[in-house]
């Protein structure tokens, strides 16, 4: 027997077993499962912060469990960040279908 350390997948010469591929799937997969953990610890913690607090914004007042509250002011920071962020993306990605629809200009070797 050697004494060299195995990775993930390696196989000895005795045994033959295979190795897991990734996929799409699979990705997606983990991605729903973290995402259904995320929701339940959010839930506990909207469940746990039922307190109501008094609000007031732009002259607007009113009472929101503890929980609500703090849920309603992470989405309005998430969507401070998506939002120019995605118009971003959108915007680098229009001028990179503008570069690979120009003809290539043709190089000078003078």
């Amino acid at each position: 027997m050697d004494d060299k350390p195995r990775t993930i997948g390696e196989t000895s010469d005795a045994t033959s077993t295979r190795s897991a591929t990734r996929s799409r799937i699979s990705g997606l997969w983990v991605g729903l499962i973290l995402s259904a953990v995320v929701l339940v610890f959010l839930l506990v913690f909207i469940l746990q912060n039922g307190t109501p607090v008094q609000i007031a914004f732009l002259g607007w007042t009113g009472a929101l469990p503890t929980g609500v509250a703090l849920l309603f002011a992470a989405i309005a920071g998430l969507l401070l960040v998506a939002l120019p962020g995605s118009v971003r993306i959108l915007q680098l990605r229009r001028a990179a279908a503008r570069d690979r629809a120009r003809p290539a200009e043709p190089r000078d070797r003078g």
